[in-house]
C-alpha cells in the first residue's frame, strides 16, 4: 500500500461527521481489500463518521452488517444487494430475502450488465482499471461468466422482472441505486422505480465512464426525487475530471447531490478518509461549508432514513 495519499483537513473531517459512506468495497471480498469490515467500522467510530453500506458487486451483505453492528456498536454498518449474475440477476426473492435481513441499498446490475460489458474498454488514458474487470476477463477465460443482463427491452421498456424487483423495494422501504446501467436505461429505470412507489434512489457514480450522464438527465432525474451520487474514487482515480464533477454538482445542486467515496481498493486511500478528503476538494473549488454539510451528512442521513 502507498503511503503517499492526501491527508483530510480539520475543517473537513468536522464538516462530515455524523456522515454515512453509501459506497465502500472492504473485505471479505472475493478480490483484495484494505481493510476489514469490522476494523473499518472502528476507524469511522475514530473519525466521527455514523456508518457505512457494505457494496459487494458480488455477494449479499446483510449478514455481514449485523455482525459487525455486534461488535461495533457505536458505527452502523449496513447491508446490501448487487444485482448480478451471481444472485440471479433481476431477481425479486434474492431482493425480498436482503429486505427480510435488513439490507439498506439495491443494486441494479454492475459487472454484468450489457451496457458495461460494453463500456469497460472505453477508460481514458491514465484511468485506474477497476478491480472487478480483471475478475470478470478472468471468470471469461474460464467459461463461467454470466450472460449479460438487459435490463430493458427492444423497444425501451423495462423488462417485467425489474417491475417486480421494484415492488419489493418498495415495500421494505430499501434504496434503489442505478448500479452499472447507461444513460437511456437509468432514466426508465428511475421512471419506473419512482411510479412504483420506490421513494429513495440513488443515482450511481453518474460521471463514471460506463454513464457520463449529462446534465440535464441528470436535472430530470433529480426531478424524480432521485439523489446524484458523486464519488470520490471517480475523479481521484482519473476516469473524470475534478473540474467536470464540480461542474455537474453547482449544474444540478448540491441539494441533489450525495458524496460516497467508493472506496476499499488497496492502492487508494483510506476509507475513513474518502468523504472529508472529497470534502477538501469541493472547499477548495469554491463550494460553502453548508453545501458539502447537505451533500455529506443531511443526504446520506435522508436517503438511508437515518
Amino acid at each position: 500500500m502507498s503511503a503517499d495519499h492526501p491527508i483530510p483537513s480539520d475543517r473537513a473531517r468536522d464538516l462530515v461527521t455524523g456522515a454515512y459512506d453509501t459506497h465502500v468495497h472492504v473485505a471479505p471480498d472475493v478480490m483484495e481489500r484494505r481493510i476489514d469490515d469490522v476494523t473499518l467500522a472502528r476507524r469511522f467510530a475514530a473519525v466521527g463518521l455514523a456508518g457505512f453500506v457494505l457494496k459487494s458487486h458480488y455477494v449479499p451483505t446483510a449478514e455481514r452488517a449485523e455482525v459487525v453492528r455486534g461488535v461495533v456498536p457505536g458505527v452502523e454498518a449496513l447491508g446490501a444487494l448487487t444485482l448480478n449474475g451471481s444472485v440471479g440477476g433481476l431477481n425479486p426473492v434474492a431482493v425480498e430475502i436482503a429486505g427480510r435481513q435488513g439490507a439498506r441499498v439495491v443494486w441494479l446490475p454492475t459487472v454484468d450488465c450489457a451496457n458495461e460489458r460494453a463500456s469497460v474498454s472505453a477508460l481514458p488514458p491514465g484511468a485506474t482499471l477497476p478491480m472487478w474487470a480483471a475478475l470478470q476477463a478472468e471468470l471469461a477465460e474460464q467459461g463461467i461468466v454470466a450472460p449479460a443482463i438487459e435490463v430493458v427491452d427492444a423497444a425501451g421498456k423495462i423488462v417485467p422482472a425489474l417491475h417486480e424487483v421494484f415492488a419489493v423495494l418498495a415495500k421494505h422501504g430499501m434504496v434503489l441505486a442505478t448500479g452499472h446501467l447507461s444513460g437511456p436505461e437509468i432514466v426508465a429505470a428511475v421512471d419506473a422505480a419512482a411510479d412504483a412507489g420506490v421513494r429513495r434512489i440513488i443515482v450511481t457514480h453518474p460521471e463514471f465512464t460506463s454513464q457520463q450522464l449529462d446534465v440535464d438527465t441528470q436535472r430530470h432525474l433529480a426531478g424524480r426525487g432521485a439523489l446524484l451520487e458523486r464519488c470520490f474514487t471517480t475523479a481521484y482515480t482519473k476516469k473524470v475530471a475534478w473540474e467536470l464533477l464540480f461542474d455537474h454538482i453547482r449544474a444540478v445542486g448540491p441539494e441533489h447531490s450525495l458524496l460516497s467515496s467508493d472506496l476499499g481498493q488497496p492502492f487508494n486511500p483510506p476509507v475513513e478518509d474518502g468523504l472529508a478528503l472529497l470534502a477538501d476538494r469541493l472547499l477548495d473549488a469554491g463550494f460553502t461549508a453548508d453545501e458539502v454539510r447537505t451533500m455529506a451528512v443531511t443526504n446520506s442521513r435522508r436517503v438511508l432514513g437515518r
